[in-house]
């Protein structure tokens, strides 16, 4: 069954990349489609063209049955008889509008009294009463956001289409925000397209997911099925599988399956792949041991010397020389400090069997 939105297109930039769109929005199993990916990557370029803001140079998009683009029959809708709702990376207020006037400047085809009443409504859904009177250098970020947010669905959209729209704030607000677009993208029940090169934004926004990398949609399927089972190495990287490595499945027994990469050997839950394979670690999963280690249920126990530490906010990432692989681990700050882990250090990167995932190679 044809799903709420399909675009197939592409789009030649001067001097750049090609951008293609293979992308289908099903419409029953969840509001949000994120847009994932790379800076760089072309989210941005098939946002717009989705808006109508821009025409791909081929291709076709479909929202609800009706056509707004047909390159073959020169079939074009422009954004403005789309009734698209765009949140813009930078919000895009008018200054010199106050946050009210803001909103119902996209009701600017309704009657003066509904723009009031449907202004002052969706301020209100926004948690933004009594500030309708204020101009955007009077408001925080997170105000801004919001009656960003609110001008793009005071027209009632039939498709809302949002340009990172936390990456302006600064991480507390991001935060406290994130949560909140979740639950109003779950109420308003809108189909949404959510372009963000933030993993955390991904899986907390997002029902489905689409990745993008160089230009191409490479995946995309349910938020979780695409984390846990990258199609290829490009979409591991990008989801954030820290160690992605070239291994072979040697041997199986008792549900487990053996596989040797780069002088090391690791134990895996065996999905039934044979031959050559990736072998997929996140960094969260890695645990970091001095010493001998302790005994434990984890089969991989990896010894290593540490060749780098970076700093990640509240967090450090260690990466771990283990044979002539390059593990990543993330470890806290107190971690860091009582286990004393800084370059030289030897250490053993612990992994338990299911947190190794393997992908067929080639």
């Amino acid at each position: 069954m044809a799903g709420i939105l399909q675009a197939r297109f592409l789009t030649r930039l001067p001097g750049g990349p090609a951008i293609s769109a293979d992308l289908d929005l099903p419409g029953d199993d969840g509001p949000a489609t994120v847009l994932f990916g790379p800076s760089g990557s072309g989210k941005t370029t098939v946002l717009r063209a989705l808006a109508g803001l821009d025409r791909p140079d081929e291709g076709t998009i479909v929202h609800a049955g009706e056509t707004w683009l047909d390159s073959r029959k020169g079939l074009f809708v422009p954004a403005r008889h789309r009734r698209i709702g765009f949140l813009f990376q930078d919000y895009a207020l008018f200054p010199h509008l106050t946050a009210k006037e803001n909103v119902a400047f996209g009701l600017r085809g309704e009657a003066k009294a509904e723009r009031e009443r449907r202004a002052g409504e969706v301020l209100a859904l926004l948690r933004l009463d009594g500030l309708g009177h204020r101009l955007p250098s009077e408001l925080s970020g997170g105000e801004r956001q919001r009656v960003a947010l609110a001008r793009a669905i005071a027209p009632a959209p039939r498709l809302l289409l949002l340009d990172e729209p936390l990456s302006a704030l600064d991480a507390p607000t991001r935060e406290e925000l994130r949560a909140e677009l979740r639950s109003l993208l779950l109420g308003l029940r809108v189909p949404a397209v959510v372009v963000t090169h933030d993993r955390i934004e991904a899986l907390a926004l997002g029902d489905r997911i689409a990745v993008m990398v160089d230009g191409r949609i490479r995946q995309h399927g349910a938020v979780a099925e695409v984390f846990e089972h990258p199609a290829d190495r490009d979409v591991a990287r990008c989801v954030g599988v820290d160690t992605v490595l070239a291994g072979r499945v040697v041997g199986a027994a008792e549900g487990l399956a053996s596989v040797e990469s780069h002088g090391l050997r690791f134990s895996a839950v065996d999905r039934g792949f044979g031959g050559d394979v990736w072998v997929l670690v996140r960094a969260e999963d890695v645990v970091l041991e001095r010493g001998g280690g302790v005994r434990s249920s984890a089969r991989n126990h990896l010894p290593g010397r540490i060749v780098a530490v970076s700093p990640e906010g509240p967090l450090a990432r260690v990466v771990v020389a283990c044979g002539d692989a390059r593990i990543s681990a993330l470890v806290t700050r107190a971690s860091r400090n009582d286990l004393g882990l800084e370059e030289g250090t030897d250490v053993v990167a612990v992994v338990k069997a299911p947190s190794v995932h393997l992908m067929p190679r080639g």
